[in-house]
């Protein structure tokens, strides 16, 4: 998590861990703390999208093929109940042939440790072709 912290400050600063790390698929969990927690004793907001965005983009990421970038377009998110402990997503993305640009949708649910969902994100990705270089 040091690299990515590194590479992308904002998304290190929430202080997820990485579970499990391969290609279309990540398991992050975020600790219960101050740090992340809003006024009514639970984990904030956006701490939950910040959650899902980061699951999103490192299994996006590590899934697209070379010659094929994306950009994020748009996070949805939807909050069940109060979200309190430990949590976990499971994000896996299987990416489909990308010969134009396209929009594609990638949904992370964040549980925690009954484990139940607290939280549904879905990001909306811009995929396409790299520009060749002029």
């Amino acid at each position: 998590m040091f690299v990515f912290g590194r590479m992308v400050p904002y998304s290190g600063a929430l202080g997820a861990r990485v579970r499990r790390l391969e290609p279309g698929r990540v398991q992050l969990e975020l600790a219960d703390r101050r740090g992340v927690r809003n006024h009514l004793d639970s984990i904030h907001a956006v701490a939950l999208v910040n959650l899902g965005e980061m699951a999103s983009g490192l299994a996006m990421t590590t899934a697209l093929p070379p010659g094929v970038r994306g950009i994020v377009l748009g996070i949805d998110a939807r909050y069940l109940k109060k979200a309190r402990g430990t949590l976990s997503v499971d994000c896996q993305v299987a990416v489909p042939a990308v010969r134009e640009t396209t929009d594609f949708d990638v949904h992370a649910e964040i549980l925690d440790a009954t484990p139940e969902p607290v939280a549904h994100v879905t990001v909306r990705w811009r995929l396409g072709p790299v520009p060749d270089p002029a």
